[in-house]
């Protein structure tokens, strides 16, 4: 349902903008629902430089250019109170601009004087007052495929319905997803991993046929059966895995319990292309099980295996991300993710554990032990098959809880040092250095970390058994 708009509340701040100019877009329509509006986008007939240079001017603001191709700027901070971004009319007029837009709802528009009625040349109002997402034109989206996932994103934050026609077309428009430069693609993606329920919203973009095309190996994993152990097939699992995500990250304590702080404080630190660490494991959880359908074997005995799926999967991973061109850091987390995901899992049946083993796993899930963790937790609770009893998964979320506490005690005992370095072990044993030497220094650091080194003469004696064990080669 719209609501009443406050036009001079709205373009209050655009008054220094001395050229013909109008709002459009989302903030527009945000505001006509009553919605919190944190960003306008503005058109005008005059020089988008020249109007954000004096937008800039009179609210004390930092202005930048966004697009050289299309000459958009964006003005932001000082007393302006919203990010304003200004763009030239597309086609050269407002009628050609609306004309151009995608859907009906963003194609309403407002002058930034404050004067005169909202402009509506395509029933964008009627659709905000039913709640119907609804296409501008019938080429709206084979025009930019990109925008399927935007259908998507905005019709799950907005709760609206799509239009029949408008789902028939991104249907249509969706396999050119895959030939859209990869940082569109991404930008809009990313604000489907950000939403509240990711999950939802994802869903909503594989009604549409949009995962597949965006992520080919999910679609390849829609219909895969698993072992007895599951009851979804890979793509339901994955998505389950996903909201499993989303709900520890909402609230870890029924997991995690006393340590639920240091989930969330992990989960909630920035990492890369404005995601938290939180929000960059649900890209992780979607992608952590890619390789299954390219891995599924069956035994002999008819047991269903995906041998070796986190490797595989983790170089899939590696290079859908290159081509979506984020950056190496946000690569480089998603990989690991994948290709740790069943380390966890392994160590249930290994215990009980000494420190020196939970030292391990965090050193090999190093520098994200909690989200390795966390996601172990969700993929082991996306599993409820016939064969899965719940003993299985209890003591998998008992692992992982004292899991996270060793973690948290060792993170404690940092820096761990060990009392003779490198050079003084080498002299003692007298080898030269070599790859034998990292092996010895990680191995005096799990004896300290189990009380039996804590000075020199203790690191020496060990050393020696160590190195009785490990002789040199000739």
């Amino acid at each position: 349902m719209t609501h009443r708009l406050d036009a001079r509340a709205l373009t209050a701040p655009l008054q220094p903008l001395d050229a013909p100019a109008w709002v459009v877009g989302g903030g527009l329509r945000d505001a006509l629902l009553g919605r919190p509006v944190a960003d306008l986008d503005v058109v005008t007939q005059g020089d988008p430089a020249a109007q954000a240079k004096a937008l800039a001017i009179a609210h004390g603001a930092s202005r930048f250019q966004l697009s050289r191709d299309f000459g958009a700027w964006r003005v932001t901070g000082g007393s302006l109170g919203v990010q304003v971004d200004v763009m030239p009319l597309l086609g050269g007029s407002l009628e050609s601009d609306l004309a151009r837009r995608d859907f009906t709802i963003n194609a309403l528009a407002l002058s930034a004087s404050g004067e005169g009625q909202v402009i509506d040349r395509h029933g964008g109002l009627d659709d905000l007052a039913d709640g119907r997402m609804a296409l501008v034109g019938p080429s709206a989206l084979l025009d930019d495929p990109v925008r399927v996932l935007r259908l998507a994103r905005i019709a799950d934050a907005l709760g609206f319905r799509i239009d029949a026609s408008a789902a028939d077309a991104a249907r249509a428009a969706a396999p050119g997803i895959g030939g859209a430069p990869g940082e569109r693609v991404m930008e809009e993606f990313m604000r489907i991993i950000m939403a509240p329920d990711p999950g939802r919203a994802v869903r909503a973009l594989d009604a549409l046929g949009g995962l597949g095309a965006l992520v080919p190996q999910l679609e390849d994993c829609r219909g895969v059966d698993q072992s007895e152990y599951h009851h979804l097939d890979v793509l339901g699992h994955t998505l389950e895995v996903l909201d499993n995500v989303v709900a520890i990250e909402a609230d870890p304590e029924p997991v995690f319990r006393a340590d639920a702080g240091l989930v969330t404080a992990s989960l909630a630190e920035p990492l890369a292309d404005d995601l938290t660490r939180g929000q960059a494991l649900r890209l992780t959880a979607l992608m952590h099980d890619m390789a299954k359908a390219e891995t599924r074997g069956v035994m002999d005995s008819g047991r269903i295996t995906f041998i070796g799926h986190d490797r595989r999967g983790a170089e899939m991973a590696d290079a859908w991300m290159r081509r979506m061109r984020t950056s190496n850091r946000l690569r480089e987390f998603v990989v690991r993710g994948v290709r740790d995901h069943l380390v966890l899992g392994f160590m249930v049946h290994r215990q009980p554990l000494t420190l020196a083993q939970y030292d391990r796993y965090l050193r090999r899930v190093a520098p994200d032990p909690v989200e390795a963790i966390v996601l172990s937790v969700a993929d082991r609770m996306a599993t409820d098959g016939p064969r899965t009893t719940p003993i299985q998964i209890t003591r998998h979320l008992a692992l992982a809880r004292d899991m996270l506490a060793a973690h948290a005690r060792i993170a404690a005992m940092e820096p761990i040092r060990p009392p003779l370095d490198g050079a003084a072990l080498a002299q003692v044993l007298e080898r030269p250095p070599g790859p034998w030497l990292a092996e010895l220094l990680v191995a005096t650091r799990e004896e300290q970390l189990m009380g039996r080194v804590h000075d020199g003469p203790t690191a020496v004696a060990f050393a020696q058994r160590w190195d009785q064990a490990h002789p040199a080669h000739p």
